[in-house]
């Protein structure tokens, strides 16, 4: 009998141990990208690379301040296309869990979900740059905002099936209508997933650089006009990386930290909005 206890605990600690090795296996290489990045790029940050605009080859100095404007923007562009949508559709799957037309949105979110990001770019490219004859920030807040769309419509549906029946059955025997019932009673109260899933689709496309290339296709100048071209961080970390000028290189690593750390403090904040406000009824 002692022998077997004394098996089970010596089984139960090599399980233990083994699940802490494998979790931080697993996290090992996030470790290394991040401690590479900020140890290659956080010593070009200063204030002058955060507020100048690109120089011409041969010149020194410069920053990424268009860069990050252009981002700002194009997160801004695709927010506002892409947020009423996706809670509207994520409202009326939570609200009709069966049917032909609820079905064929949950696979065509899915199927959109799965999609290859330059995929999307090269859609884009042919639905809005191709007609208008010129690449523009427009086009390129449509790509990331399809891009957005499956997260916050998964996340809204799942989010208002968390909600009791109950409320809305209170609020309509109360005589309120359908629709403020929604809007009032509904939504509200699942408020803090549908936030999450706002900040975590706006996380994934900071970084996305593939439908850009297509759509927005960057700028040397600062450029606040969405139809024309724009500069954005993934695109000017692309350009720098591909040049043949060490500083630029220099400045590849300097904006990869700054996209990385606005992608990490998305990220964070999204997870303690989850935490903070988690429904509970």
């Amino acid at each position: 009998m002692v022998n077997n206890i004394k098996a089970r605990l010596v089984r139960d600690v090599f399980f233990k141990s083994a699940i802490c090795l494998f979790a931080f296996i697993s996290l090992l290489p996030l470790f290394l990208i991040l401690y590479y990045i900020t140890k290659n790029g956080i010593a070009v940050i200063n204030w002058d690379f955060l507020t100048s605009l690109p120089r011409p080859i041969g010149e020194t100095g410069g920053g990424v301040f268009n860069a990050i404007v252009g981002t700002l923007i194009l997160i801004v562009l695709s927010s506002v296309l892409s947020i009423p949508c996706g809670i509207a559709a994520g409202i009326y799957l939570a609200e009709n869990k069966t049917g032909r037309l609820s079905n064929s949105i949950r696979l065509s979110v899915i199927v959109l979900q799965g999609t290859p990001s330059i995929v999307i770019g090269i859609i884009a490219y042919l639905w809005i740059v191709g007609p208008l004859k010129s690449f523009s920030a427009l086009s390129g807040g449509i790509a990331l905002a399809i891009m957005m769309l499956p997260v916050i419509v998964k996340t809204t549906e799942e989010t208002l099936k968390l909600v009791p029946y109950h409320l809305k059955e209170a609020s309509l025997a109360l005589g309120v209508p359908y629709y403020r019932t929604l809007l009032k009673v509904v939504l509200p109260s699942g408020m803090s997933g549908i936030l999450t899933g706002i900040l975590l689709s706006v996380a994934r496309i900071t970084g996305e650089t593939a439908p850009l290339l297509f759509t927005a296709f960057g700028n040397q100048f600062m450029n606040i006009n969405i139809f024309k071209p724009i500069d954005s961080l993934p695109y000017r970390i692309f350009y720098y990386a591909m040049s043949p000028y060490p500083e630029w290189h220099s400045f590849a690593w300097g904006a990869s930290f700054v996209l990385v750390v606005l992608t990490l403090s998305l990220n964070l904040i999204a997870r303690g909005i989850s935490a903070k406000w988690k429904i509970q009824f």
